[in-house]
């Protein structure tokens, strides 16, 4: 700033009269002689070279990323309601801005979105909008607070939909992040739209400007939570930005541990070939996220890409951890966390290779209930294309056509009341190869008492 320039000038002149001699000081009175045109000479070669070296990093910044800049679709979602003061807003939006500058983005690199949390969800640009880092940034400063509720779970479940429907710009098959920006509050739950996001593959950082409970967002973030939770000041987020960009960007790439057929007593976990068979092995743990210290582990060889745990709990949060061991390669742990499903539930439907029918309680046809739709998408790394359904009222189950064997799928039935509120529940079915297979009957939404 004004103080450094200062600094420097109170430097140069010293510097000046150690290269004159006692007899040209004394000739010009004791003041510093500016120096003579050879001693100029470095400093103006490397004044161009710096010029030179700074004109070139423009000009590749303005080509955009690189060919080999890793590829997926990041979301933000900032806390926009009343309970976040304009200034707050403001460092927020500025950190957002500051960190979008850190990332490679461009069309065949890094996609943003930002969505706004309210009492309804709001889009301030979806996927593929902007083409440059630029031009997002742009957008970011222009966002204007939305006021309202913080119903943050129902964002949630927006920015679901907003992360896998193509017509909001998202493209399948590459990572999906999420960034949340929040100051702790949700007048919502959630716990249930967050594990969703998880377990369709999402990434998600929560950024807590200090008032949100640690143990909820904990169970939030993606695991582990010391990597992807950052409680910080609202003037001080500025500090957490470069760490939070080589953690997004580990994020997108596509060494990513990722879990699958996920039961009540058990998962499948699958990764991309991090070794080979010659060049090392995996150390594979894995541990209750209530008892970090019962830990089981498992060794598998350098060309394994999968591993089933089995006998697990029901209901229960699990940390996995896989550590690729190397003489060869550095090659960095992977982590997740994975919840089971809860083993309450003994009804089932039957599930054929090529069709699913879905029912649940009468409850969803009471009056206070004004439309149902029943909803299915293939799990991270399955085939099949998703499906959305829309139930006629007075009806309590649907027949999903079309689907592919041997694919496990998330089936979500959302009850949409006429006091504007929404109720959901899942469950995970795994077509079978052409036998008949069981699978758990999803829970109605709104079955567990009246509605608030």
């Amino acid at each position: 700033g004004d103080g450094a320039s200062r600094g420097r000038g109170r430097v140069r002149p010293a510097r000046r009269r150690a290269l004159q001699s006692p007899s040209e000081r004394a000739a010009s009175g004791g003041r510093a002689r500016p120096f003579p045109p050879r001693a100029m000479l470095p400093w103006t070669a490397l004044s161009l070279a710096l010029s030179l070296r700074l004109a070139l990093a423009r000009s590749g910044a303005e080509r955009g990323p690189p060919a080999s800049a890793p590829q997926g679709d990041l979301l933000f979602l900032l806390d926009s309601s009343a309970s976040v003061s304009h200034y707050e807003f403001s460092r927020v939006r500025e950190f957002v801005g500051q960190l979008v500058g850190l990332l490679p983005l461009g069309p065949g690199a890094l996609r943003t979105s930002l969505v706004h949390v309210g009492s309804r969800p709001y889009t301030e640009f979806p996927f593929g909008q902007h083409s440059s880092g630029e031009a997002v940034q742009d957008a970011i400063r222009a966002a204007a607070q939305r006021m309202g509720d913080t119903n943050t779970g129902l964002a949630l479940a927006y920015a679901k939909e907003q992360l896998f429907a193509e017509v909001a710009g998202a493209r399948p098959g590459v990572p999906k992040v999420l960034v949340w920006v929040t100051d702790g509050g949700s007048s919502d739950p959630v716990g249930p739209p967050m594990q969703e996001l998880k377990d369709l593959g999402v990434t998600v950082f929560i950024v807590s400007t200090g008032r949100g409970n640690l143990l909820e967002l904990s169970d939030a973030a993606s695991a582990p939570p010391e990597k992807h939770l950052h409680f910080v000041d609202m003037d001080d987020l500025h500090i957490i930005a470069q760490e939070l960009r080589g953690s997004i960007l580990d994020a997108m790439r596509p060494q990513q541990l990722r879990a699958s057929e996920v039961t009540s007593s058990g998962f499948r976990l699958a990764w991309p070939p991090l070794l080979t068979a010659d060049s090392g092995y995996y150390m594979l743990e894995l541990a209750p996220s209530a008892e970090p210290g019962t830990v089981r582990r498992q060794q598998l060889p350098g060309n394994a890409t999968g591993w089933a745990w089995v006998n697990l709990n029901p209901d229960t949060d699990y940390e996995v951890t896989l550590v690729p061991e190397s003489n060869v390669h550095l090659v960095r742990p992977q982590y997740l966390r994975v919840h089971t499903l809860p083993g309450r539930s003994a009804r089932h439907l039957a599930c054929p290779a090529r069709s699913l029918r879905v029912s649940w309680a009468p409850a969803l046809g009471r009056p206070r209930c004004a439309a149902t739709t029943c909803s299915l998408r293939p799990l991270l790394g399955g085939g099949g294309a998703a499906q959305r359904v829309e139930v006629p009222a007075g009806r309590n189950s649907t027949t999903l056509q079309g689907l592919a064997p041997s694919t496990a799928y998330l089936v979500t039935v959302t009850a949409a009341f006429r006091s504007g509120r929404e109720s959901s529940l899942s469950a995970k079915a795994c077509t079978s190869d052409g036998e008949r297979s069981r699978v758990p009957r999803p829970q109605p939404p709104g079955a567990g008492g009246p509605e608030p």
